[in-house]
Parts: structure tokens; sequence; C-alpha cells
């Protein structure tokens, strides 16, 4: 049985001690960053190894979005565009499937079957630029339509999305890695940066934002707030897929690692994340983290269901070599 959380490692191959903790604690996922990427085979070797401890049915994720934020890079990967650049294109909806499911088509080659992707997150005038470029547009249906291409793509590709930051970090005007953004604005406002969010409830997983929103809950952000994730993440927004945490060792959170993983589930999260690969604090969440089971455990069966079904409607002829050319005239 997996435990419900996901971790980093510290570099490009797992140490023994890393391997005894991923035999130990069996997380359900390994996340990837640059320090964990050198080449294709490495990349693969790696994630292989890392089933080989914890289990076949093992996740491995990266954040894969283009622009600013691509884990992946050349010289050994192609470089993908912003959000905001395939957004402003003419046909810009088959051409952000086109380039999704691209991405889709690199990261399985690897054995990554998670993409952190679409961000569905509406920037306003005067908002931090941590999302910047990473929205694929200014106005929430747009996000909403060209989003769900995002995912259409990977999912043809036969990779999971998680769309980001639910409930909404595009108003934020702080950085939630470095500190704990506060949103003022009341709920009529909010509802705007809620609809991107609402029109893809069908997808299979999200990832939550560290955010208070002063009109919800004034206590806690997002991710640790029950209020939030009951009325709003199922309620209002009607999401009922996987539902994990943005990365517990962000600087918005406070609190041992312990107590930022308790409250995460507390408050109805399914998965906690973990990414720096401090194997001093991925144990703190360990511990803290319940075994992967009932309706968190029913929400990843639904999830990679949901990912088998639309891979299949994508099993026709793709030409990826096809499929770069008409990107890179896109851009062009």
């Amino acid at each position: 049985m997996f435990k419900a959380f996901i971790a980093g490692c510290a570099g490009p191959a797992l140490s023994d001690e890393e391997r005894a903790f991923f035999a130990d604690a069996r997380p359900w996922g390994l996340i990837l960053f640059r320090r964990n990427v050198e080449s294709p085979a490495q990349v693969a070797a790696l994630t292989a190894a890392f089933r080989a401890v914890v289990g076949e049915d093992a996740a491995v994720l990266v954040d894969q979005e283009g622009g600013r934020v691509q884990r992946l890079r050349e010289p050994h990967w192609p470089s993908y565009p912003a959000a905001a650049r395939l957004g402003a294109l003419p046909d810009a909806e088959r051409l952000i499937e086109l380039s999704a499911r691209l991405m889709a088509a690199d990261l399985l080659a690897l054995g990554v079957d998670v993409d952190c992707l679409p961000v569905l997150d509406t920037p306003i005038e005067g908002a931090h630029d941590v999302i910047g470029d990473r929205a694929y547009a200014r106005a929430p249906d747009e996000v909403a339509r060209l989003g769900a291409a995002a995912a259409r793509g990977l999912m043809r590709g036969g990779v999971m999305p998680v769309m980001k930051h639910i409930p909404g970090h595009g108003r934020a005007c702080a950085d939630s890695h470095l500190e704990l953004p506060v949103v003022s604005a009341g709920r009529a406002e909010l509802a705007r940066d809620f609809a991107p969010f609402q029109a893809n409830a069908g997808l299979p997983a999200a990832m939550t934002a560290h955010v208070v929103y002063q009109a919800l809950d004034p206590t806690a952000p997002a991710t640790q707030s029950p209020v939030v994730v009951r009325d709003i993440v199922r309620g209002n927004i009607g999401f009922d897929g996987l539902l994990m945490t943005d990365d517990l060792s962000m600087k918005a959170l406070t609190g041992s690692f312990a107590e930022r993983t308790r409250k995460c589930f507390a408050a109805g999260l399914d998965l906690a994340l973990h990414c720096n690969g401090d194997l001093a604090e991925a144990r703190e969440v360990a511990e803290a983290a319940p075994d992967l089971a009932g309706k968190a455990l029913d929400r990843v069966q639904a999830a990679r269901a949901a990912v088998a079904r639309e891979r299949a409607r994508g099993l026709q002829h793709f030409d990826a070599e096809e499929a770069r050319r008409t990107l890179a005239a896109a851009l062009a």
C-alpha cells in the first residue's frame, strides 16, 4: 500500500539512503526537478529505479509547462513556448493541444506519467508575476478553453494533467514560494478566478494554492483550509477529482513539516507534495501522511482511468515530427 504523499530526490540517481526511505515509506509518487535531469537514459533509469523500490503503480510527476517552467530542456528535449505566447497565436486551441501532446510524448518515453499542467490561474493587473506568462490569457473563459486543450493533449498522449492552482492564484500580490499571499477580494471578484476551474471540474487532478482568501477563510491558506476545500473546491467549483497540495516546503507555509502535512489532510486533501529532496523533512511528511486508501485511492484510480479513456481516443496516427514542424511554423 502506498502512503498519500509525493516526494522529491536530491540528484540524478537515488542514493542508498533514499532507496531505503522510499522502500519503507512507499510514497505514491516521485516529482522531478532540474537537479534530477541530465539525459534521457539517465531520467528513464531514475524513474525505473523509483518504481522498482516502491511498486510499478507509482506515479512520476514533473512541472513541464513551457516557458519559464520546464524541467526538461535543450539539448536533450525541445524547448516549449510559454502558455501566454501560445494563447496569443491564431488557432491557439489547436496549437496548445499539439504542444501538450508533444510534451506527453517526451515525458512518457522517460517513465513520467503526470504533468503539473495546465495552469488555470487568471492574472489581474498589478498581481505578482509568479503566474504572469504561465497563464494562457487574461480572460477567464479563454483560460478555461485553452487550459482544456492542454489537458486534452496530455491525456491523449497518456499523461495525467494536474490543473493548478485551485481555486486561483492569479490575483495574488506575492510569490507563495517566498511568502504567504493574502487576497482581499470579495466573493464576487473571486468568482472570476474560480471560473476556469469550474469549466474544467471534470479533469482528473488538481493542485491547491498556498493563498489566503480573506473573504472565504482568513485563518488559513486554501491548502490547509477545510472551508475552502469543502465549500469552494468541492462545492462551488464542483471538483471531485484527485486533490494534491502545492509544495509543502514553500515559505508560504509555517510550522514543522509534520504539522503542515496534518493540516492539509485535515482540510480534506488527498495527497501531500514535498519537492526539495530533503530527507529529514520528507520523513516528517511520510510519518504524518495517511495510507492512500478510501476516497483518495478511489480518486487515484478514477484519474488513471480517465487518462486511459482519453488516450484510447488519441490512438489514431500521430506523427510527432509533423506536429513539431506545425508548431515551429506557427511560432516563426
